[in-house]
């Protein structure tokens, strides 16, 4: 069934697998361009640029753009401000307030489902669970942009909105080729930063951009209404065995990388960060909570409920999407 689908965040990493995705799959993608930049990579990645900013949902008068939702059957909501480090209110304006009208807008122009990308770090804080489903409480996410996207997620699959389905995925560590964070890993390796926590033996979960993007298509008509998604690749593992394979693409060796123990990082980061943040530091410290909860604890996500709701199977496997890193790197 062919489909007309409005996407936001199309010209970043994930955006533009997805309009890939969603155009060979015979959809009619439009999708959200803030700049002529912007409107190239979406148009290049199959879809058709609607000029506008998500910004101008802020400023009062209902921004022009916004006439692209009416005869849209659904919306893929991917764009948002990402960084490990900030105020809450910096994030609830860039992300959690244009997320609230562009669902209310969508909902008013007749949109069937809106398909929200959250992150699977609305549950990494407080929540210490090895394995977590859908079905474990979040407790308290240690970082603003991880706070805010939970509670957005909570805006939205609450709001009573009668002719149109809502439905978040929960994506953890996102990888392949074109992947900009692993450039900060890369960046910390070069200036003597980069340690592992525990030689790297604790679990981390991830899920290849193309799974994703997968995910997303068979949201647009399937899964809950009200209801949040675990989507990884399936395969969790140490943390060494992901890093390592994955900064070789970069020619970065981290095999002799020195090690932390856990009993000594957490504690350390905890208190780098609190002081960072007490000084209202614009830079996060060297560590933080956030990077001794992803490296020095086990962590994983139940994907049954995404598996036997939206027939979601992973397809992209680590050895898979490393040979695609490789060969983009050689190109």
């Amino acid at each position: 069934m062919k489909l007309c689908v409005f996407v936001t965040g199309g010209s970043g990493f994930v955006g533009q697998h997805l309009i890939r995705r969603l155009a060979g799959a015979g959809h009619d993608v439009h999708a959200l361009a803030r700049t002529e930049a912007a409107a190239g990579l979406v148009g290049r990645a199959g879809a058709e640029p609607v000029a506008g900013n998500l910004a101008e949902l802020l400023e009062g008068d209902r921004p022009q753009w916004t006439s692209a939702l009416h005869g849209a059957d659904a919306v893929v909501h991917g764009a948002a401000y990402m960084a490990f480090w900030g105020r809450d209110d910096v994030f609830r304006r860039a992300n959690l307030e244009p997320s609230v009208a562009l669902h209310r807008i969508a909902a008013a122009s007749g949109v069937d489902r809106f398909v929200l990308i959250s992150a699977a770090s609305v549950a990494t804080g407080t929540q210490r669970a090895p394995i977590v489903d859908e079905d474990t409480g979040e407790g308290q996410p240690n970082i603003a942009y991880s706070r805010i996207k939970l509670e957005t997620e909570r805006a939205l699959l609450t709001a009573v909105t009668p002719t149109m389905t809502t439905v978040a995925l929960r994506p953890p560590f996102i990888w392949g080729a074109g992947m900009s964070t692993l450039d900060e890993f890369v960046a910390a390796v070069e200036a003597g930063r980069f340690s592992w926590i525990d030689n790297g033996s604790h679990i981390v979960d991830f899920v290849h951009v193309d799974n994703l993007a997968e995910a997303a298509r068979l949201a647009l008509t399937r899964g809950g209404t009200g209801r949040a998604y675990y989507v990884t690749d399936g395969a969790p593992m140490p943390a060494r065995d992901l890093f390592t394979p994955l900064l070789a693409t970069k020619g970065v060796d981290v095999g002799a990388a020195r090690s932390v123990p856990s009993t000594v990082a957490a504690p350390l980061g905890a208190l780098l960060d609190a002081g960072a943040r007490l000084l209202r530091r614009p830079e996060p410290p060297a560590l933080t909570n956030w990077i001794t909860a992803f490296m020095g604890r086990d962590r994983s996500y139940d994907i049954a409920a995404a598996r036997s709701e939206l027939g979601y199977t992973p397809t992209v496997d680590l050895a898979t999407g490393l040979a695609e890193m490789t060969r983009a790197v050689a190109r």
